[in-house]
């Protein structure tokens, strides 16, 4: 029924749905001048305010407002789905926890929220999938085949959080990685002006959050981590196995090797951050080289034939004329 419905009201259902779709974008491109964000100004202000006092020397205020690096409780539909369904014991081997705090997620509520959509994405995409396929297209197949169609796209749904993490870490990796080389050269200054290892981490946190949040969150909590912790090879570690980077891991093996042997931090920041900017450099040059086998089949398939086309059409032109 609904799908003859459809049918006989093609023309009107489109008509609909294109004005829909251009009121809906029309207020999303007017939306910024019909509810101006006030608090936002006002917080930028403050932001741009506290810079310039701070560059000019004219007063000290209080440091300006900054996400907290701690979060809050769980919702409570998460914590009832993860404790009835006994979901806790996923996180024994603490696979799920380090994946979480790599893409910038920690404390209970994100590991409560990722164990729960694993559950309830595959819900989602049952029934979603359901609909499409029984009631939307109806396809001429069997009920069996419709109905192993519709579980193995409810099943995709269970790696829909996974890949989503994921995501997130690849981007907070790609951020942090252009941000290292200039931390490293400001952390390295810092150190060789007599700055303690804890108030450089600070400092360079601070310098570093207008390039790089993600870094700048990450050197943040190893500054903390630095403060409370017995021994501060577990703050260097922690920071290593947060990003899961190379570059930083180097980073974190000299320093640790430099609070054992003794050896000047001075020193080692200048060779580690001499390190990381010619394993860039190499990394670009490494892009550079492949970019010309990736054009090879876009210049085949769009620009050769637009050339022939070009060449030959007033050769065949003419021959038709005559």
């Amino acid at each position: 029924m609904i799908y003859e419905f459809v049918q006989t009201h093609q023309e009107a259902i489109s008509a609909l749905v294109t004005g829909l779709a251009v009121f809906c974008a029309t207020i999303g491109l007017a939306w910024p001048y019909v509810s101006p964000d006030v608090l936002g100004r006002r917080m930028h202000g403050l932001t741009e305010a506290w810079r310039f006092n701070r560059l000019s020397g004219f007063a000290q205020p209080r440091d300006p407002p900054t996400r907290s690096l701690l979060t809050s409780e769980p919702k409570r539909i998460y914590a009832i789905i993860v404790r009835r369904l006994n979901l806790a014991r996923h996180l024994k081997d603490g696979r799920t926890v380090q994946m979480l705090q790599m893409a910038g997620f920690r404390g209970r509520a994100p590991v409560f929220a990722f164990l729960a959509m694993q559950v309830l994405m595959p819900l989602v995409m049952l029934g979603v999938s359901a609909f499409y396929i029984f009631v939307v297209i109806q396809p001429e197949v069997h009920a069996l085949l419709k109905s192993a169609m519709t579980l193995g796209i409810a099943g995709l749904g269970y790696y829909l959080p996974t890949l989503f993490v994921k995501n997130r870490i690849a981007k907070r990796q790609k951020s942090v990685i252009r941000a290292w080389p200039n931390a490293l050269d400001l952390l390295m200054i810092c150190v060789e002006s007599g700055m303690s290892i804890e108030h450089a981490f600070r400092r360079v946190a601070d310098e570093m959050s207008s390039h790089s949040k993600e870094l700048a969150e990450e050197l943040a909590l190893t500054t903390a981590e630095l403060s409370f912790l017995p021994d501060r090879r577990i703050a260097y570690e922690n920071l290593g196995r947060r990003t899961n980077m190379e570059g930083v891991k180097s980073v974190v093996s000299g320093l640790m090797q430099s609070e054992q042997q003794g050896t000047p931090l001075g020193t080692v920041l200048r060779v580690l951050a001499q390190e990381n900017r010619n394993m860039r450099m190499s990394l670009a040059e490494k892009k550079a080289a492949a970019l010309s086998p990736k054009l090879t089949v876009p210049m085949i398939l769009f620009f050769l034939p637009v050339l022939f086309a070009v060449i030959i059409t007033p050769a065949v032109i003419q021959i038709l004329a005559e």
